[in-house]
């Protein structure tokens, strides 16, 4: 369906209009079809979300494996889950309602819907994410791994940094890409908080519009069906598809290269 529909898009917009183009513009008079536009405010507030989600999921990972005790675990681990559970729209919200304005009292040029705070409510929402798949991981690092070094006189923190970790990399790597993953496919988050500004920008400070904000722009019902504003959600999603296939490749890739260099 997305590659019939993009199709129909092609007809009437050249593949290098539409990838070369700096304006996103569609549902206006003077029609611009850069995808770039959508493409940098995707690739901006993931990479905002992943600056947040990695140190902190990894350091949640590093302490359920290795340092926390059996009651500790089972409160830690129930709270992700509750993160994870929450609805994306309550993120959304909060990052609007709570997180703008507290980043305004200190971030000077701070807009209203910026990139920044949408991202880093989205970092929260991919933590669990990181870490559960993390946690895992080092996890499943054998037992007789770290008592060889502790046996060779390591402490607790040089095994976990130069015998767990190296061994458990092909997981984490694989853990932070599907992360990412998620946050590139991320919806209500940047549709109520970053915007729905098409701007090509990597300033977080102002406001964006995602691949999937602005598929749900056009999804509410105004525009006409069978045009070519219609089939921009076609086009649109399938560049969703193929970023989040070559991610999810990448983390398989990752994987099995790290499995193989550490096995």
């Amino acid at each position: 369906m997305l590659f019939t529909e993009s199709l129909l898009f092609f007809r009437s917009v050249s593949p290098v209009r539409f990838l070369t183009d700096r304006e996103w513009t569609p549902l206006f008079s003077d029609k611009q079809f850069g995808i770039l536009t959508l493409v940098s405010g995707t690739v901006l507030t993931s990479a905002i979300a992943l600056a947040v989600a990695t140190p902190l999921g990894l350091l949640i990972a590093v302490y359920l494996s290795e340092y926390a005790s059996p009651t500790a675990r089972r409160w830690v681990k129930p709270s992700l889950e509750f993160l994870a559970g929450v609805p994306t729209v309550v993120y959304g919200y909060f990052a609007l309602f709570f997180v703008t304005p507290l980043l305004q009292r200190f971030v000077p040029g701070l807009e209203p819907f910026n990139a920044l705070s949408a991202g880093l409510v989205m970092g929260f929402m991919i933590l669990p994410m990181v870490a559960s798949l993390s946690e895992d991981a080092l996890y499943a690092v054998p037992t007789s791994l770290r008592d060889g070094a502790y046996a060779l006189g390591f402490t607790r923190l040089q095994a976990m940094l130069k015998i767990v970790f190296p061994a458990a990399l092909s997981g984490i790597s694989a853990a932070i890409m599907l992360a990412l993953s998620r946050a590139v496919g991320e919806t209500m988050i940047v549709s109520i908080a970053a915007g729905q500004q098409p701007t090509l920008t990597l300033n977080p400070l102002v406001g964006v519009e995602t691949l999937t904000a602005f598929i749900v722009q056009v999804s509410l019902g105004d525009t006409p069906h069978g045009t070519l504003e219609y089939h921009t959600i076609f086009v649109v999603g399938l560049t969703l598809f193929l970023m989040t296939l070559v991610l999810n490749s990448i983390a398989l890739w990752l994987r099995e290269r790290f499995r193989s260099v550490y096995a």
